[in-house]
């Protein structure tokens, strides 16, 4: 398992040596750490990451050799099973079992029937239809299922009817370096162009030079400034939680982007605009920038690229408080709208098949915000939108 994980470390294009390798199992044979894998992780990733942008490859390379594990065994470790059990506590309905559970009936009803809940229960629940527990069909908990319910302490999505997470959750930067394995994607955005000659005169201009030099009789060398692409791009990227599937798509819009556009900046959100952006998931909790600013900062002439499958409980965007992990003062919607109304170029890019759209009402909702300028994420999508925003 370790010779697995150090190749993987290689395949993820993380530079780490065969030196670095022996210097980790030598400190594993002095029993520098105990066989945990927390302590694992930091020795680790001391020992072979050696820059800190390669910190996010290092992390999903890790949790994609040792998802399960709790503990390591230094004798038995290469018996250890590639899957393993599910929680225990995990129900599974069957779809005449769901269609019996029914919603509370509303945001309101919900918020006030879990403060009722908590003033109320004094011990942990399992498997139950009322209390904050595991397992169950109780709207409130994790591992189970409700058709409109609060996540609590549960490490991901299953069913995907949570309306808020009472957790903190960890999300990864999308990696800007990723080498596409198809030119597709820049040859879509390069649609998006606007060309000026700005700054100092570097270039040959080589008409100019041969026409004046055919009318003096000596050589003489017309300059001019390089030319550059001039559109200027802000892309606001959804992160975490159901965009977790598209990731590797988004990586290779994300590398495209920088490649073709100078001029361009980023912020990530989570599932819809809300008062507060990020630049950097590791500290999106302690390093946030106000979305007035953004929106201050960044005249209308930016062409605005949203990216992210728009697919939410419609409380986010309807409803103050209605965010999945944070009491915001006012609902997506207005923000959304804001945006809208500052730039007058804007898109939305959605990296869910256009065919499933109408089966979820918050892409419905945000379509009619931004006056059904969203695409799919597919070439042709790229295309449209392009066009769009060339207009």
């Amino acid at each position: 398992m370790f010779f697995q994980f150090f190749e993987e470390l290689r395949s993820a294009r993380v530079p780490v040596t065969l030196k670095e390798y022996l210097a980790l199992m030598e400190a594993l044979e002095r029993g520098v750490i105990d066989f945990k894998v927390d302590e694992f992780y930091v020795l680790s990733r001391a020992a072979l990451v050696k820059d800190e942008r390669n910190l996010d490859k290092f992390d999903r390379v890790f949790g994609h050799v040792f998802k399960g594990l709790e503990n390591l065994d230094a004798s038995e470790i290469t018996q250890i099973p590639e899957e393993w059990l599910k929680a225990l506590t995990e129900k599974f309905l069957t779809e005449e079992e769901k269609k019996q559970i029914e919603a509370l009936g509303g945001w309101d009803k919900l918020m006030e029937t879990l403060k009722e809940r908590l003033e109320e229960q004094k011990s942990r629940h399992e498997g139950g239809n009322k209390w904050i527990g595991s397992g169950g069909t109780s709207p409130f908990g994790n591992s189970g299922y409700n058709p409109e319910g609060i996540r609590i302490g549960q490490d991901k999505s299953r069913q995907g009817r949570a309306v808020k997470v009472w957790d903190k959750r960890e999300y990864k930067n999308l990696d800007d370096s990723v080498e596409l394995g198809t030119r597709n994607i820049k040859i879509a955005l390069r649609r998006l162009r606007k060309w000026a000659r700005q700054g100092a005169e570097t270039e040959l201009d080589l008409p100019d030079t041969i026409r004046n030099t055919a009318n003096k009789g000596y050589l003489d060398l017309k300059l001019v400034p390089e030319r550059h692409n001039t559109v200027k791009v802000l892309i606001f990227f959804d992160i975490g939680g159901s965009m977790d599937a598209y990731i590797k798509l988004c990586e290779e819009l994300f590398s495209a982007a920088r490649t073709e556009f100078k001029h361009m900046e980023f912020f990530y959100f989570h599932n819809c605009l809300y008062e507060a952006v990020w630049k950097d998931n590791r500290r999106r909790h302690n390093e946030k920038t106000p979305t007035f600013d953004v929106l201050h900062k960044f005249p209308h002439d930016y062409k605005v690229i949203f990216i992210g499958d728009a697919t939410m409980s419609p409380y986010e965007l309807t409803y103050p408080g209605g965010s999945v992990e944070h009491w915001n003062e006012e609902p997506g919607a207005v923000w959304l709208d804001r945006c809208a109304q500052i730039y007058p170029h804007m898109v939305w890019l959605n990296p869910v098949a256009e065919k499933h759209w109408e089966y979820t009402p918050s892409i419905g909702l945000v379509r009619q915000i931004i006056s059904d300028r969203m695409f799919p994420l597919t070439l042709d999508g790229l295309d449209k939108a392009m066009r769009e925003l060339n207009r």
